[in-house]
């Protein structure tokens, strides 16, 4: 289970990294179609990440806690993007977009960097 929740990490930091560089190319005026449906697979990814990082934390798996509350932080930024960044104007829109899909990223990093030195 552990090799599937690092597996299942991997993509997750991957499609952050494409979505964050989508959102930047959005936020200087490109269109970008296939943004929101990745958006929308990343988060998907994510909420299963989390759902195999529960299952790993009730079967006695033992990590620092820093793993668990990095990856919980990355809520707060997915939130803004598919929350507030459609509720600005579509000039913020992109740019509020790229600065949450790119705080995610970092986040997941750091998240993936802790759970692969353990």
């Amino acid at each position: 289970m552990v090799n599937i929740h690092q597996t299942i990490g991997t993509l997750v930091v991957i499609a952050y990294l494409v979505l964050t560089v989508a959102n930047i190319l959005r936020a200087t005026g490109r269109q970008i179609g296939w943004a929101r449906p990745l958006s929308f697979a990343a988060a998907g990814l994510l909420v299963l990440q989390y759902l195999l990082g529960f299952s790993l934390l009730g079967s006695d798996h033992s990590i620092t806690a820093w793993h668990y509350l990095i990856a919980l932080a990355a809520l707060i930024t997915v939130g803004v993007e598919h929350g507030m960044a459609n509720a600005q104007a579509p000039s913020g829109n992109a740019r509020l977009a790229a600065a949450a899909t790119a705080g995610t990223t970092v986040l997941a990093i750091i998240a993936y960097a802790i759970g692969s030195s353990n």
